[in-house]
């Protein structure tokens, strides 16, 4: 019901903003103003995002937990969208999102409504916690000599 409300309200308030703000500056300023804001956001996200992967590369390469890299970055995907979709309003949350504070806020929201219990590397084990048991998880292969060698073609190359 909260996403019917939220698609019916946020173009009704941006229509609103558009008469208000149009009547005040005129139609071109507000044009501008909206175009200006597309490619200030878009430069934004491009660089909020790039520092975002860097932090999420960092988080892999010491096999920490990414859950908090990962919502930021979704966060500044999220804000790139709204601040490429036109208006004042969708503007104003998308700027909201590109601040780290902002961000880091509204994870501490999301952290008290989700729990994350455990996460993984593909290929590789790592060790978790689960009814006061220690469990280790892994991947494997089964790299057994006895497995027959053929030296006929697979049959991909077309001969």
């Amino acid at each position: 019901m909260w996403l019917f409300l939220a698609f019916l309200a946020v173009p009704i308030i941006e229509i609103a903003l558009f008469i208000q703000i149009g009547g005040v500056l005129g139609l071109w300023p507000t044009l501008g103003i909206v175009i200006l804001t597309a490619i200030a956001g878009t430069w934004l996200v491009r660089t909020q995002g790039a520092l975002a992967l860097n932090d999420l590369r960092k988080s892999f390469s010491s096999q920490t937990d990414p859950t908090e890299t990962l919502a930021h970055g979704a966060m500044i995907l999220v804000a790139g969208v709204l601040l490429l979709t036109p208006g004042f309003f969708t503007d104003a949350l998308g700027f909201s999102l590109l601040m780290p504070p902002f961000r880091r806020a509204a994870f501490q929201y999301l952290r008290k409504k989700v729990r994350v219990q455990s996460f993984g590397f593909s290929g590789q084990t790592h060790q978790t916690q689960r009814d006061g048991k220690s469990v280790i998880e892994g991947e494997f292969e089964d790299v057994s000599t006895d497995k027959p060698k053929s030296d006929a073609p697979s049959g991909w190359s077309g001969h």
